[in-house]
């Protein structure tokens, strides 16, 4: 038996055909998991079972990392990684209970609160980040919810157009949005919307009490009915098991449609927040595993390695690439903690020989849904009932 690597036929040897046979006796129907082996693409799915996603996150690790990194080359050019830059235009003062959260006024920090940036120091820190290589322009706002703050909302608008005129994907998570201001920044310019789901559906009221899981998987179906594309993704470090792991990655495979960006995220523990001393930083073999089963399972979508970037060496991040991260955030800082410097992700860009991915050149083309009237019901999750099996 033969396959296509890098444009070559490759004969598989008897090893590769027996470590076939062991994960195919793992899983019900063995033939999906096996797919990436083929020359043909990883076929996009989202009836993905919790027991095949937990089979592919234990596969041992290089097997896992090479499984990924076939799935990728099926669907992106693997030297290519998109630059992001990340600012928080309104900082502290948030009510909500997210334990890992240094914007949380339940909490002390050594976050202050903050007003909102004008529009323009926000267009001109975007037009730096544009300069530095950036291609997708995110801002980040503490508060639970856009709700009533109409002058806020309006000034975010002007933000998300003068920053659409740039030239740049914009990207905003401001809480929980209504279908009206979903269908506003849409018509604004907004390419993405932020809303992660953190963690597991078990796991997240040991996180937050202050916003239940289906008022964030309602916010995420109103920006997707407007058109905007998603960016969800969630939190390593926040206590979890490795089904917790699992479960996050089995409610972002099961939506309805895969969210376009997938940001995978390592927990800097902040001095004052409960997961300061409740959470603990993951390793690289935890990160590159969930980046690599999250390619799996997602082939088309980005996956994006986002916070806690900084605790690892260019060497490990190099491994996670492999696994299948194609995007980083650059700068500074991500909304309040510490971020690799531009010039230090350069100089990893051109040791590894990667290069920056244009503008809008990853993304599907998402049209606003039709719809006569709100749904009543917080969007429910499909085949919930495999929940019994974790």
């Amino acid at each position: 038996e033969s396959v296509a690597v890098g444009g070559c036929s490759a004969r598989r040897s008897p090893l590769h055909l027996s470590m076939r046979s062991v994960v195919a006796r793992s899983l019900r129907q063995p033939s999906r998991l096996l797919s990436s082996c083929c020359p043909k693409p990883a076929a996009v799915r989202t009836d993905w079972t919790r027991e095949e996603i937990a089979a592919i996150y234990r596969l041992p690790f290089t097997e896992l990392l090479h499984q990924a990194s076939t799935v990728h080359r099926q669907h992106f050019d693997p030297l290519e990684v998109q630059k992001c830059t990340l600012l928080s235009i309104k900082t502290g003062g948030c009510n909500e209970d997210c334990k890992y959260c240094a914007q949380s006024t339940r909490y002390k920090t050594f976050v202050k609160p903050e007003p909102l940036m004008s529009v323009d120091a926000v267009t001109e820190a975007a037009r730096r980040a544009k300069a530095a290589g950036s291609t997708r322009f995110c801002m980040g706002t503490a508060w639970r919810e856009m709700g009533n703050k109409k002058g806020a909302f309006g000034k975010i608008l002007k933000m998300v157009e003068e920053v659409n005129g740039m030239g740049l994907e914009v990207c905003c998570t401001l809480g929980m949005l209504s279908e009206t201001q979903a269908m506003e920044l849409k018509r604004a310019g907004l390419t993405a919307y932020n809303h992660n789901l953190d963690t597991s559906r078990e796991h997240y009221p040991n996180v937050i009490t202050t916003r239940s899981y289906d008022d964030r998987l309602q916010t995420i179906a109103n920006v997707r009915k407007a058109g905007i594309s998603v960016c969800c993704g969630g939190i390593l470090g926040l206590g979890e098991s490795e089904e917790d792991r699992v479960g996050l990655l089995y409610e972002l495979a099961t939506m309805p449609e895969h969210p376009e960006s997938v940001p995978i995220n390592a927990l800097v523990p902040i001095e004052g927040t409960p997961m300061m001393e409740g959470g603990g930083a993951p390793d690289v073999f935890q990160m590159a595993r969930t980046i690599a089963t999250a390619r799996v399972v997602m082939p088309a979508s980005m996956v994006r390695l986002s916070a806690g970037r900084m605790s690892f060496s260019p060497l490990e991040q190099a491994v996670m690439f492999l696994a299948g991260a194609n995007s980083i955030f650059t700068g500074d800082k991500l909304l309040t903690t510490a971020n690799p410097a531009f010039d230090e992700d350069m100089l990893m860009f051109e040791s590894l020989g990667l290069k920056g991915k244009q503008p809008f050149s990853h993304l599907r083309s998402v049209s606003p849904e039709k719809v006569s009237a709100p749904p009543s019901e917080p969007p429910q999750r499909i085949a919930q009932q495999s929940a019994a099996s974790a």
